[in-house]
């Protein structure tokens, strides 16, 4: 793991069109409530069945609610041996401090299911 990222350098990867993959390490169902645009889901407990999938990447960041787990899955993916050329990253604050900052995509609401959600975090 090569540390962590902050959200506004996180942001203006993403304008910028880098090549970076950001890894939403939330279950399913919190990922499609709510994340950040252009990340892709690999839950935590996949991730070391899927860590394969990150091979040949150059900048991974990962991203939970807080910026706690993600800096455990950051380690995990930078200790395969496939991403050990890859600069893998946890980005601070988690989810919280960008969707205060930025917003987060929602996808539309499900009308089967029951209101009262509990938190997307």
């Amino acid at each position: 793991m090569d540390g962590e990222i902050s959200t506004d350098e996180v942001k203006e990867l993403l304008e910028a069109d880098a090549d970076v993959r950001i890894v939403d390490i939330r279950d399913e169902r919190n990922f499609e409530h709510s994340h950040i645009p252009g990340s892709e889901n690999i839950p935590f407990h996949e991730l070391t069945e899927r860590v394969e999938e990150l091979e040949d990447d150059d900048h991974i960041v990962t991203v939970c609610p807080h910026g706690k787990a993600s800096v455990q899955a950051a380690q995990l993916i930078g200790s395969y041996e496939g991403t050990a050329d890859a600069r893998v990253e946890s980005m601070a604050g988690g989810l919280d401090k960008y969707g205060m900052k930025f917003g987060l995509v929602r996808e539309p609401e499900d009308e089967d299911e029951p209101a009262g959600r509990e938190s997307p975090f």
